[in-house]
């Protein structure tokens, strides 16, 4: 680069001269001195510059050569490191092979890992799914039985669980199995314990808890004195996890069958198998005093059939009551007192005995003993039939009673339901509470009626065996006096009439 720079010079000298001898052309002498004068000042110049200009071209090829000898060191240093950097490509190229295939073989196996992971994160979701619902089911099986009530807080770990708040761990896991089979053990066990109870009054107290399982629950509440003062069942509040005492208390029966069971003195003890759903039917369990003023304004006809005939019934015990003797003993000596001929015996005997409706009918035919038996037979039946009506009195208004109840209960029936058509009709039949009334009048009318209905028919029906009974032992008894006064008259063997079978009156 200097060397050609110092060409340039030199041109442009040589250039500049030979236009400075072109312009001048020929000039004068006085001129041509100066000229040769400046010629030779330019001349001297040139040859300055020209030394100049080769002493540095000397300069510059020496610096060129001095440039190249650099150059090809350099040059060999170049084609050394590129023979160094070929052979570390040409390793790294083959370590790049190597690496290449490794990439490969670790493509597969994160293929494969991925493949396992997601087959991993698949069933990590479904177990953290059946886990969760596992824990929803024990958490609920925990929260309905009875026996959180002696342990509130044990259900408390299935919280972050349910709720996913944490990744469930293996204690978990052995909690909610020993929790479980705690609860298993538990459900059949029979324990007796102190806990708190809510009473009938709504008051917390203190009581003797018996659980039998997770069925039934009893307790025992002391008096002021130590005393027991209370016994009855237990209903359990999940919502709570407190026990209730049941607002209707059990029969006597129930009550002296579980403190036998408390006292060791009975293997056997009543048990609500439906888990308190018997017992809340219980309490809501309606008596017939209690269902009577649901039937309606018929409800009273009814009420007032059945007044009428217990009255009927109970006049009817008491006329058979005031009528009732002894007419084995009475026969027995009625016919020593005729076979011995002494009529007048005979007569005070029936006169002490005139309450009973088979002396009554001696009676008449008393007077009569003298004449024939058809005499004597058709006084006694006249007597006979004299009696009839008052021992067959109200039985024909006793049936009429019966027969009518059932029908008054049918008639609430079809004005219930009439009601309950109109109900419908108006309000529709979306709410099954405003149909109550019309239905409860329906069949509370007919359960009330065959309630009255079935005694009555019954009563009914043994007053009149009693009514034919009766008759029938009068005929029968009447018949063996005939046949003793005749026996008697006659002066025959005395046959009395303990061949027949004789009914006593109740």
């Amino acid at each position: 680069m200097i060397l050609l720079r110092y060409i340039i010079i030199f041109f442009l000298i040589c250039f500049v001269t030979a236009i400075v001898f072109i312009c001048a052309g020929p000039v004068p002498d006085v001129l041509g001195a100066d000229m040769r004068r400046s010629y030779a000042v330019l001349e001297q110049k040139r040859r300055d510059m020209a030394d100049k200009a080769a002493k540095e071209l000397a300069a510059a090829k020496a610096e060129a050569r001095e440039n190249a000898l650099v150059i090809k060191k350099d040059k060999d240093a170049l084609i050394s490191a590129i023979a160094a950097l070929k052979a570390k490509n040409s390793r790294l190229q083959t370590v790049n092979e190597g690496l290449k295939e490794k990439i490969e073989v670790l493509a597969d196996e994160q293929g494969k890992l991925q493949s396992r992971l997601e087959e991993s994160r698949m069933v990590n979701k479904e177990l953290a799914g059946f886990v969760k619902t596992s824990a929803k089911d024990l958490n609920s099986l925990l929260v309905q039985s009875p026996q959180s009530t002696f342990d509130k807080d044990r259900n408390s770990f299935l919280t972050p669980v349910i709720n996913q708040e944490r990744f469930w761990s293996m204690d978990d896991l052995r909690r909610m199995f020993d929790n479980l089979f705690d609860e298993i053990l538990a459900s059949g066990e029979v324990s007796l314990r102190q806990g708190m109870v809510v009473d009938r009054q709504g008051k917390d107290r203190a009581a003797q808890i018996l659980s039998i399982g997770n069925f039934t629950s009893f307790y025992v509440l002391k008096g002021d004195d130590g005393q027991e003062s209370e016994t009855g069942f237990l209903l359990y509040s999940d919502q709570s996890s407190r026990f209730f005492a049941l607002s209707k208390l059990p029969s006597k029966k129930i009550v002296d069958q579980i403190d036998t069971y408390l006292a060791g003195q009975s293997d056997c003890a009543p048990v609500d198998i439906s888990k308190g759903g018997a017992l809340r039917r219980f309490t809501h369990e309606l008596n017939l005093m209690d269902q009577v003023p649901k039937g309606g304004p018929l409800v009273w006809p009814i009420l007032a059939i059945l007044g009428l005939a217990v009255l009927i019934l109970l006049e009817r015990a008491v006329f058979f009551w005031r009528h009732q003797i002894r007419i084995a003993p009475f026969m027995a000596k009625l016919s020593s007192l005729i076979d011995s001929g002494n009529f007048q015996a005979c007569q005070a005997l029936m006169e002490s005995n005139k309450q009973g409706f088979i002396p009554q009918v001696l009676l008449k035919a008393l007077p009569v003993r003298t004449q024939t038996r058809t005499d004597m037979e058709n006084v006694l039946q006249e007597a006979i039939l004299a009696k009839i009506p008052a021992i067959e009195r109200f039985l024909s208004t006793l049936g009429m009673l019966a027969a009518i109840a059932p029908l008054m209960g049918l008639l609430g029936t079809v004005t219930g339901m009439i009601n309950t058509f109109h109900v419908i009709t108006y309000y529709g039949a979306g709410d099954p509470r405003m149909m109550s009334g019309g239905i409860s009048e329906a069949l509370v009318t007919t359960m009330l009626g065959l309630t009255v209905a079935i005694p009555i028919m019954l009563f009914h029906t043994l007053l009149s065996r009693r009514v034919e009974t009766q008759i029938s032992t009068i005929e029968e008894k009447s018949v063996a006096f005939v046949n003793m006064v005749f026996k008697a008259r006659n002066g025959s063997q005395t046959v009395t009439a303990f061949g027949t079978t004789d009914r006593d009156q109740d």
